[in-house]
């Protein structure tokens, strides 16, 4: 009786945040976007994070959210799963995030975070782990290293953990009314707490992060918005995402043009949408006919097109039916999320 309580109480704390998003909706734009790859592999229903492998290109790491083993999915560009790496010696109690970054050698590692709390301060710390990536992706066992991690005002809920390639520093962004950026103390440390300090102020939906290739630019993303920073505190620009069903993933492709989103679900797909502007990394803003011309070549032709359409344009089509379609999905991702929720409890 007293797991059944609490899973409805974690119901319906949760519901608040999920009517709130409803009621935001109209103001919010879904993005054109191309299908990257849908994940083939049925053991996968809960992707809750999405990164770009460091060795292997066109390949992403993912991992479930909750009820699942402690293991991690290396997918490639047709969606098939290309390895199973278990960590052993870890529980999956909540997993939210992951990225890439290096090693205390400076090898390629890959960084898992147990950083999810829905009760917001349930528990008295939350873990990372660190593994080395695997040149050979084949299944594999491997031990990780665990960091034990705790927050400088106290407990967080929290799904989105990014890092920076320049510095190697882990940030975890909470999703919180009161939601915040923290960052890593200046080393990590295997034998202690490692302090995580607040140094942003951040959303309330924030559900994953991922910074650029080269650094220049950081992420975080919602369910149906997402924002670019130059720095913590420092806003770029918005970035509208696609239409999904509950959108908890967010990553950069390799070259730095484009954002990929994933979400929950079996057989979900992960979507690109390609950046403009001032929302692009350095790297690719300074490179030959990445700057501001192409941009106007670009929007100037796409306005031509539209000039000379006999309908109405892809623009006008979202600003007219936009709104109503994402309050349907918020809707539908309030029923999803309470059901889901729901099961949760009766886990617990």
């Amino acid at each position: 009786m007293k797991r059944v309580i609490r899973g409805r109480l974690r119901v319906l704390g949760a519901l608040p945040a999920a009517l709130a998003l409803v009621v935001a909706l109209p103001a919010a734009a879904t993005a054109d976007s191309d299908v990257v790859f849908t994940i083939k592999d049925e053991r996968i229903g809960e992707s809750s994070g999405l990164v770009a492998s460091a060795q292997h290109p066109d390949v992403y790491w993912t991992h479930n959210d909750s009820g699942d083993s402690p293991r991690i999915y290396a997918i490639g560009k047709d969606g098939a799963t290309k390895a199973t790496i278990t960590l052993s010696g870890v529980d999956a109690r909540d997993w939210e995030a992951i990225t890439v970054g290096k090693d205390d050698t400076g090898k390629p590692a890959v960084f898992v975070g147990d950083i999810g709390d829905n009760f917001h301060g349930k528990w008295p710390e939350v873990w990372i782990y660190r593994f080395a990536e695997p040149a050979t992706l084949a299944d594999a066992t491997v031990k990780p290293t665990r960091f034990r991690v705790k927050y400088d005002n106290g407990p967080r809920d929290a799904e989105a953990m990014l890092m920076d390639p320049r510095t190697n520093k882990l940030y975890i962004a909470s999703k919180e009314s009161d939601g915040g950026l923290y960052e890593q103390p200046e080393q990590l440390s295997t034998t202690g707490i490692n302090t995580f300090r607040r140094i942003a102020a951040g959303d309330s939906t924030v559900t994953d992060g991922a910074f650029a290739p080269d650094g220049s630019r950081f992420v975080l993303r919602g369910y149906f918005s997402a924002t670019v920073f130059s720095a913590p505190g420092k806003q770029v620009g918005p970035v509208s995402v696609p239409l999904q069903r509950q959108g908890e993933s967010v990553a950069w492709s390799a070259d730095g043009r484009s954002l990929l989103f994933g979400s929950e679900g079996k057989g979900s797909q992960v979507r690109r949408v390609e950046l403009k502007g001032d929302n692009r990394p350095d790297s690719v803003r300074n490179a030959p006919g990445g700057g501001a011309k192409s941009d106007a070549k670009s929007d100037e032709a796409g306005s031509t097109a539209g000039d000379k359409s006999d309908g109405d344009s892809a623009a006008d089509k979202t600003k007219t039916y936009g709104p109503g379609l994402l309050a349907v999905a918020g809707l539908v991702l309030l029923f999803f999320a309470y059901r889901r929720l729901g099961r949760r409890g009766n886990r617990d």
